[in-house]
């Protein structure tokens, strides 16, 4: 048995390398407990032991004398055995601590001696430079005095007073300083001493004469000269002590970026670099291992990160049990198109939506607050019904928590109806069935309850557990029952949210608003949205500049299961994108474009072919295919989205549709060049085109098409799909036709003599040739003739002569087959 085998077998976990792990070890009354930390590892006895080194070096006793306490089947030698190789893992792992410890102090006294070093280097450095100020200002001290010393009037001489000395005799610049100075000795003028501060002034005499008067040093400089003096006579430069930094360190750096996190000069570094083989620039970018080595060099600590580390700002909070609140739940109504879902909801919150929209039938996720006459907040969700909206009702689904699942009871289940179930099953929500139109006369709810037992929903009229309710939109029949039952559901779910934390919410839908900018509904899951929050969500990012409630109300905060419109966006989000809260902007701007870069680099590779032959094949591929381009702008981000999916179900084989572009909010200018440049036409979804826009496409010959109802725009443009489809040729077989005897004219050829054996033979028809059962031939006819008249058509039963067009291997026994071809127009399914 191994030394690892007999740790395993004592239940010694992990080896001498296993980490942060507190070990006991016992035989006897000896327990020792290692302890690792991050740069020691000792051994430190327990209350009553022995030290940590007598348990090392002591020999185990026997174990005879604690019998009791030894595992069964193991002998005193074994069991001395085990202890030994015990202690041996014991002193190993002890030996391996100081082994570590001892590494980790030669790195740090390599550390340390390259920041000596360096600070050694710099300090030379610098006292290098001080010696040569020092040295040039006493050049220049000494060149100042010889020149005042030159300018200087010579010495009198000797026994001539100077007051006997005739003032006419001196220069005039010279006799006007002595009346200066006469006059400021007796009071009646004020000279400005200005301390020589103008003498190193460069005048306009001195730079044409080009004498040795220069520009000479500021007062600052002359002030920081005296500064260093007087530091140096107290005791010398004082040195500032190195702040050491962590730098955080992302995969790729620009230098000018590294020098900014490091606090160093951006010269400093470049000089590092160079040093080092490498010639870059401020502006070029760096690896971060190269950028690594440069921290180390200046002294600093590296904190290696990575691109989406970027997205650890976004607080991820475990929300304690003491903070939850009690919340109002998230009903999503859900189901087949027409079955009354958006009626039913106006029913219970006494509204009238379904009068303002198109069609009948509801395009958006529509999202309200209904307060029930107990006082019970209750938040709707209304998702479309139509087939092409099946991201939306998805999106419902994920964020509620109870599903009412509307069937109308004239009809059945229909596949909306199904789809929904699917989605609430993936979803793991609880569902409540609303038979609606219970009023209508031939209403057979039952029959309903029968359907929905195909899908596994089983109701508990039918002895299940999912509530059904009678309902009716038009009389109010059942709203009651069916607000009770969802009450219940409620309290049986116990849902709970705490509000006193940062916001998080889903994006239920998005649109572009004239007036207002980017706008999203957003239903707030927990937390609390408050005006002036920034925030990200998705590729986008913001600012919380008002907040709407479904009644168009401004509220200036928005609790858990409450749906406001957020307006302060700096983009279109896409509908399901989840909203997060930040501290800055500077971190909702870093999240969003690291999203946004990493969505194009995906798109990209999603769209790049991995091989040559891939490419080559996709190539043939789409030169094979015609293509119907279109641009698609759509009120909501939901509509558009269900609409490019709509589009990419048209088409076959032989013809697609492919949308060019999708977009919210009117039709623009760009729109109009765009579509001109492809020879596509404009669809807009409930927009309008804008007057620039619609004069852009009258001179370019730009078609605009509006719609309001999906069921229009999925039809026009199937069929205009549909005419790019070739027709399709048919062929009809009219006759069959036997050579009985071939004879040969002149001037025609051979001709066959045939009996027409079945149908009919015609002119116009075209014929194929068959021996043996075998094509041989296939053409037109150049005679039909009936004994010597040429006809257009020969019955069944009859002889008549026949020809081919540049065609003569006619053998009696062949048989001709007579057909016409038919084009069918196609159509697209």
């Amino acid at each position: 048995m191994s030394d690892n085998d007999e740790k395993k077998t004592l239940g010694v976990r992990g080896g001498p390398r296993s980490g942060n792990v507190k070990q006991s070890f016992s035989h006897g009354r000896t327990k020792n407990v290692v302890v690792e930390t991050k740069r020691k590892r000792v051994v430190k006895p327990k209350p009553g032991g022995p030290a940590a080194g007598g348990a090392a070096g002591s020999r185990p006793q026997s174990s005879s004398g604690d019998a009791s306490k030894r595992p069964a089947g193991i002998s005193d030698s074994e069991m001395e055995r085990r202890m030994r190789a015990l202690q041996a893992a014991q002193a190993r792992e002890v030996e391996d601590a100081a082994r570590r410890e001892a590494e980790e102090k030669e790195r740090e006294e390599e550390r340390q001696r390259r920041r000596e070093e360096a600070e050694a280097k710099e300090r030379e450095q610098r006292e290098a430079e001080e010696r040569a100020r020092a040295k040039a200002d006493e050049e220049e001290r000494k060149r100042l005095a010889a020149e005042q010393a030159a300018a200087a009037p010579p010495p009198p001489p000797p026994g001539e007073d100077a007051a006997t000395r005739a003032p006419a005799k001196q220069p005039p610049r010279k006799q006007e300083k002595v009346n200066t100075d006469r006059d400021q000795e007796r009071g009646r003028g004020k000279v400005r001493d200005d301390g020589g501060r103008r003498a190193g002034k460069l005048t306009l005499n001195q730079a044409l004469a080009g004498g040795e008067g220069g520009r000479q040093k500021s007062l600052a400089a002359m002030k920081r000269k005296q500064e260093r003096a007087r530091q140096k006579a107290m005791g010398g430069m004082q040195e500032r002590e190195k702040v050491v930094r962590d730098v955080q360190l992302p995969e790729t750096i620009v230098v000018s970026e590294l020098a900014n996190r490091m606090a160093e000069r951006v010269g400093d570094i470049i000089k590092a670099l160079m040093s080092n083989g490498m010639m870059v620039t401020q502006n070029q970018t760096i690896d971060a291992d190269t950028a690594e080595l440069i921290i180390e060099e200046f002294g600093h600590r590296v904190v290696r990160v990575s691109d989406s580390d970027v997205e650890d700002v976004i607080d991820q909070v475990q929300d304690k049990a003491e903070d939850l609140e009690p919340r109002p739940p998230v009903i999503t109504v859900m189901g087949h198109v027409d079955h009354g879902k958006t009626s039913l909801l106006d029913a219970i919150r006494d509204a009238k939506v379904v009068s303002g929209e198109a069609g009948g039938i509801t395009q958006h996720i529509g999202a309200y607050q209904v307060e029930t006459d107990s006082g019970a907040l209750l938040t709707f969700l209304d998702t479309p019904g139509h087939a092409a909206f099946t991201s939306m009702r998805a999106r419902g689904a994920q964020v509620t928590d109870i599903v009412v699942l509307v069937v109308a009871a004239d009809d059945a289940v229909m596949p909306q109806t199904i789809e929904a179930i699917n989605h609430a099953k993936a979803a793991q929500v609880p569902i409540i069935v609303a038979i609606n139109k219970c009023d209508k006369p031939d209403a057979n709810p039952d029959k309903v309850r029968t359907d929905l037992l195909q899908h596994e929903v089983v109701v508990e009229a039918m002895s299940g557990d999912v509530q059904d309710i009678e309902v009716s939109a038009k009389t109010g029949k059942g709203l009651e029952e069916l607000l009770e039952a969802i009450a219940l559901q409620s309290e049986i779910l116990e849902l709970t949210a705490n509000p006193n934390r940062v916001a998080e919410g889903a994006v239920i839908e998005a649109q572009l608003d004239v007036g207002r900018g980017p706008v999203a509904t957003v239903l707030v899951q927990k937390g609390t949205l408050k005006q002036g929050d920034i925030f990200v969500v998705g590729e986008q990012w913001g600012k919380v500049r008002a907040l709407i409630n479904d009644r168009g109300e401004r509220v200036q905060i928005a609790g858990p299961s409450v749906p406001v419109e957020v307006l302060g966006l700096n983009g279109t989000p896409e509908a399901g994108d989840v909203l997060n809260v930040v501290e800055t902007e500077a971190q909702a701007r870093e999240i969003a474009e690291y999203r946004e870069k990493a969505a194009k680099e995906k798109r990209a590779a999603a769209g790049a072919g991995t091989s040559l032959e891939q490419l080559l094949a996709k190539a043939k591929e789409d030169e094979n295919v015609k293509e119907l381009p279109i641009l698609v702008k759509a009120d909501v981000q939901g509509s558009a989205e269900a609409i490019v999916q709509a589009m990419e179900k048209i088409g076959n084989e032989e013809v697609r549709v492919r949308v060019l572009h999708s977009g919210v909010g009117a039709i623009t200018e760009s729109d109009i060049g765009l579509a001109e440049a492809s020879g596509a036409p404009v669809l807009g979804f409930n927009v309008r085109a804008n007057a620039p826009a619609r004069n852009s496409a009258n001179q370019k010959g730009v078609e605009i098409r509006y719609y309001s109802v999906i069921y229009d725009l999925v039809d026009d443009v199937k069929a205009a799909a549909s005419g790019l489809l070739g027709a399709e040729v048919r062929e009809n077989f009219i006759g069959y036709a036997q050579i009985k005897e071939v004879f040969k004219v002149s001037g025609v050829g051979k001709v066959a003599g045939c009996l027409v054996t079945e149908g009919i033979a015609r002119r116009s028809a075209g014929v194929r040739l068959l021996r043996d059962d075998v094509v041989i031939h296939e053409g037109t006819l150049k005679t039909l003739k009936r004994f010597k008249d040429e006809v257009s058509e020969v019955q069944s039963g009859q002889e008549c002569g026949m020809a081919f067009e540049n065609y003569e291997d006619v053998r009696p026994g062949d048989v001709i087959e007579i057909f016409e071809r038919e084009e069918v127009e196609r159509t697209l399914d």
